[in-house]
C-alpha cells in the first residue's frame, strides 16, 4: 500500500508507543521512513527501533523550535527531495495539569500543552507542504477526551480538540495541492505517556467493559488503520477523525 512512499515519523518514543505500531505497519507496507527524537534520553530508546526498520535518517527535532524544524526539513529535502507523508505523534502536558480540576490549569501549563500538542501539527505541515509537490498525507493522533470529558485528561483534552480543529483547517488549506490531513482517535492504549494520566488503569478497565468489542485496541491495530489514511486508498478522504477504539466512542449507555 505504501510501496515507493517516503514518510516522516515524528514522536516515536519507545516500543509501547502508537507511533511504533504505525511505523511497523508502514514499513511492512513498503514505505521508506525517517524518524525524529527530542533529546538524548528518547534517542537511546527509539534509535534501535528505527534502525530495525532501516531508517533512512534519525534526526533531532524540537517541534517547539522553528530553527530545529527548519534544519529537519532541510535534511529531508537534501536526503529525499520530496515527502509523501508525515505522522504527527507528539503531545505533552505538565503532570500536575493531568490530575484534579481543569479549572486549576496554569497559564503556562495551558500554553505548553497547546503549543506542543496542537500547534506543532501546523508547524510541521507548513514545512512539509513544499516537499509534497506530488500530493501527500499528514496524519495526527488524537483521543476521545477531545470530544467528551475524561477524568484527569484535562488540558490535554482541550489541546486535542484544538488539534482536531487544526486538522480540518489544514485540510482546507492544503486540499488544492492534493495534500490530505486526517487524524486517528485511538482508544486507550497502555503507552508511556498514557501511564502519566492519573487513574489510567481504571480507564483501561472501563474501556474493556463498555466498548462494543469488549476489549481495548492495540497499537498494531492503529498501525493497520493508519495505512488506509496514509495510502492512496484514502485519496478522497481529508479533514476526518477516524475512531479506532473498538467502538467505545459509539456507546451511549
Amino acid at each position: 500500500m505504501l510501496q515507493g512512499k517516503r514518510g516522516l515519523i515524528v514522536g516515536l518514543a519507545n516500543a509501547d508507543s502508537i507511533a511504533w505500531g504505525i511505523s511497523k505497519a508502514a514499513k511492512e507496507a513498503g514505505a521508506e521512513l525517517g524518524f525524529t527524537y527530542l533529546n538524548a534520553a528518547i534517542e537511546k530508546r527509539m534509535r534501535p527501533l528505527a534502525e530495525s526498520l532501516g531508517a533512512a535518517f534519525i534526526a533531532p527535532c524540537n517541534v517547539n523550535n522553528d530553527e530545529s524544524l527548519d534544519l529537519l526539513f532541510q535534511e529531508i529535502k537534501d536526503k529525499w527531495g520530496h515527502l509523501d507523508f508525515v505522522v504527527h505523534s507528539v503531545a505533552f502536558a505538565k503532570k500536575e495539569d493531568l490530575m484534579g480540576r481543569f479549572l486549576d490549569t496554569s497559564r503556562d501549563g495551558f500554553l505548553t500543552a497547546m503549543e506542543t500538542s496542537a500547534y506543532s501539527l501546523t508547524a510541521l505541515a507548513k514545512r512539509a507542504q513544499p516537499l509534497m509537490d506530488k500530493g501527500g498525507s499528514i496524519l495526527a493522533l488524537t483521543y476521545f477526551g477531545s470530544e467528551k470529558v475524561i477524568p484527569n485528561y484535562n488540558v490535554m483534552g482541550v489541546a486535542k480538540a484544538a488539534l482536531e480543529a487544526s486538522v480540518r483547517y489544514l485540510a482546507a488549506d492544503l486540499g488544492s495541492e492534493n495534500i490530505r490531513v486526517n487524524a486517528i482517535s485511538s482508544g486507550a492504549i497502555k503507552t508511556l505517556s498514557a501511564r502519566g494520566i492519573h487513574g489510567f488503569t481504571d480507564m483501561l478497565h472501563i474501556t474493556q467493559e463498555r466498548a462494543a468489542l469488549k476489549r481495548c485496541v492495540s497499537a498494531e491495530e492503529v498501525g493497520k488503520s493508519s495505512l488506509f489514511l496514509l495510502s492512496d486508498c484514502a485519496s478522497a478522504v481529508t479533514g476526518e477523525v477516524l475512531h479506532v477504539d473498538c467502538g467505545y466512542s459509539i456507546m451511549g449507555m
